[in-house]
């Protein structure tokens, strides 16, 4: 295989706390699956939290790991969003969005003492979170005459693909979502089929 087409993520959000010196880190990590969500994770948050003095955080996002984004919402460069990014990174997570809201108590921690903050309140969500496999999965639409059904559900038996969407008429539509590491033998059998077309939708 060429490529590695599994991925590490989050099940569902969880969260963490961290303690120091009168300080309150409350680390919120939730399942990402595209960057819009994370305005409204950090919008929720600041009207969960509006007495909060910041909401730091980072994410990363899409199957090649490439995708990130560190913020540090007022806190000294580099001492909240990287650390809360490079726990993500040593646990080979992605898709995942790490939200830390702290509360000021007063004394300040100072740059080494933020940095032992944010990652340890990311490590005890981390810790509480169910951390899944998930297999990186391309969508794509498959249209064929009626007669030809059972060849293409012979097909997604043989694969065992998931349908996530269906319209059965005399022109039939199905959207698969194929894994990546399947894709090339699951195409070479659709083209195989008289009245089949494949035209791919997007990369889950």
């Amino acid at each position: 295989m060429l490529f590695d087409d599994t991925y590490k993520t989050i099940a569902k959000p969880a969260e963490g706390l961290f303690k120091d010196r009168g300080s309150k880190f409350l680390a919120f990590a939730y399942p990402l699956h595209q960057e819009q969500e994370v305005k409204q994770h950090l919008d929720t948050l600041r009207s969960l939290h509006p007495k909060a003095n910041h909401h730091c955080y980072a994410y990363r996002l899409g199957t090649d790991r490439s995708q990130f984004r560190v913020n540090d919402d007022g806190e000294p460069a580099g001492s909240a969003g990287r650390p809360i990014l490079n726990v993500l990174l040593s646990k080979d997570i992605s898709n995942v969005l790490v939200v830390v809201v702290r509360y000021f108590g007063g004394t300040l921690l100072g740059v080494p003492g933020l940095i032992n903050a944010y990652k340890a309140a990311t490590l005890e969500a981390m810790a509480n979170a169910q951390v899944v496999e998930k297999t990186v999965n391309d969508l794509y639409e498959v249209s064929f005459d009626f007669e030809q059904m059972n060849d293409v559900m012979k097909i997604i038996k043989e694969f065992s693909l998931k349908i996530s969407n269906q319209v059965y008429d005399n022109r039939c539509t199905l959207t698969l979502e194929v894994r990546k590491s399947l894709l090339n033998q699951v195409l070479n059998k659709i083209e195989k089929i008289d009245s089949a077309s494949a035209n791919y939708l997007h990369t889950l």
